[in-house]
């Protein structure tokens, strides 16, 4: 389906069922996290998933691909975003599986209602106040910096929407990790896979993948580390898996 593009936006290939997606270069544009998280959420036949705070609808998209999932939802709090992703869905024929919604993070629970979905999927901002100042642009900064919504919002809503048993799976950096586990138990979202990721296996890692079960048991696995480059400029096979080449 043909749709409009904007000013300064493009058509990028998602290497995913022939999907594509809008993204505007001057704007924030997905990156590998998001990638990396559609790649370690499970979703089941039949499952209803929410992305909370889905951008572009990068997510969303992705997980259709990859998934059996009955049906997405991407919550955006930025208009311009949604119209994007929406145009995004349009272009990729996805209307019947994919829907992108207005709304705010902070009170999903009062927009969806209760344990209504499977599962909740969430890529949020990773700097609060101790990281430094947030980026002039605005759509930079809400992405990147807990401008509009904390940790905290992101953990108490998703907890809220997911059914008893559903699953939460999340991206964030290991910096906050005694942080987000405490945040997560105490809405009684437990732990049970974690999966680090290193830019390369000489450095630390940046990045770790998570999910957590509603009122799961105290009980967590350790995953094998994803390693993004096995020498300066060349992915490895598993990131070049993930993305689909």
């Amino acid at each position: 389906m043909d749709v409009k593009l904007l000013d300064m936006e493009r058509i990028d290939e998602l290497h995913r069922n022939q999907y594509k997606i809008i993204q505007n270069p001057q704007g924030f544009c997905f990156g590998m996290d998001a990638v990396l998280l559609s790649g370690f959420a499970k979703v089941e036949k039949g499952e209803r998933v929410l992305d909370m705070g889905t951008g572009t609808g990068i997510i969303p998209i992705l997980l259709e691909a990859k998934t059996q999932g009955e049906h997405f939802t991407g919550l955006e709090i930025q208009e311009y975003s949604v119209d994007m992703a929406r145009r995004s869905v349009l272009l990729n024929n996805l209307q019947e599986k994919v829907e992108i919604v207005l709304g705010d993070i902070k009170t999903a629970s009062k927009q969806f209602g209760r344990s209504v979905f499977d599962v909740v999927t969430a890529n949020p901002p990773y700097m609060n106040e101790e990281h430094g100042l947030p980026n002039p642009d605005r759509a930079k900064a809400v992405a990147r910096h807990e401008v509009l919504c904390t940790l905290e919002d992101v953990v108490r809503e998703s907890a809220a929407v997911l059914k008893p048993g559903g699953r939460f799976y999340m991206v964030h950096r290991p910096r906050r990790l005694i942080e987000i586990i405490g945040v997560l138990s105490k809405y009684r979202l437990e732990v049970k896979r974690m999966k680090p990721v290193y830019p390369s296996i000489e450095k630390e890692a940046n990045m770790v993948l998570m999910e957590a079960v509603r009122g799961g048991k105290a009980l967590m696995r350790m995953e094998a580390p994803i390693i993004v480059y096995t020498a300066p400029g060349v992915y490895s096979k598993e990131i070049y898996e993930i993305y689909g080449y």
